[in-house]
C-alpha cells in the first residue's frame, strides 16, 4: 500500500498516533474512536455509493456498530459494564487502527461493506480480518 512519505513522520504513520501494546488499548481509545467515526462513515457512505450507483452520504448507526463488535468476538476485549455507545466506539477505534497501520486499506473496506448484505455483516467481517492482522507489542 502507498502512503504518502510525509506522513511517515517520527517513524510511525501519523506522528500524532501512539504506539499501542495491546488490543484492548485500542478500543478504549476516545481519541481514535472519534478519528475512526469519520472514516467509518466516508467508507460506508463509499460502499452505499457503489451499490446504489449514485452518490450517498450516509452514517453508521451505533447499534449497528455495537452488533458487528459483539459478533466478532471483540467484545471480550473490553471492559465489564459498556455501554452500546462505547461498544461502537470501540469498533471505530479498531477500524481507524487498521488503516493508520496498514493492516487493512481503503479499498479493501468498502468492499468488504459493499459486499455484504446487511450493514452489521460487512462490519462483523471486517472487524474479523483486523482482528486476524493486527498485531501489538
Amino acid at each position: 500500500m502507498r502512503r504518502c512519505p510525509a506522513l511517515k513522520k517520527h517513524g510511525r504513520p501519523f506522528f500524532l498516533v501512539k504506539t499501542y501494546g495491546k488490543l484492548t488499548e485500542v478500543l478504549t481509545d476516545r481519541k481514535l474512536a472519534s478519528l475512526g467515526d469519520t472514516y467509518v462513515n466516508f467508507a460506508y457512505s463509499l460502499a452505499t455509493s457503489n451499490k446504489r450507483g449514485e452518490p450517498s452520504g450516509a452514517k453508521v448507526k451505533g447499534s449497528v456498530l455495537a452488533q458487528a463488535l459483539k459478533k466478532s468476538g471483540l467484545r471480550k476485549h473490553m471492559p465489564s459494564r459498556m455501554t452500546s455507545h462505547m461498544l461502537a466506539d470501540a469498533a471505530e477505534a479498531l477500524v481507524i487502527y487498521a488503516w493508520l497501520y496498514n493492516y487493512i486499506t481503503l479499498d479493501e473496506t468498502v468492499a468488504t461493506l459493499e459486499k455484504a448484505d446487511e450493514p452489521v455483516e460487512g462490519f462483523n467481517q471486517l472487524l474479523t480480518t483486523i482482528k486476524s492482522r493486527a498485531r501489538f507489542s
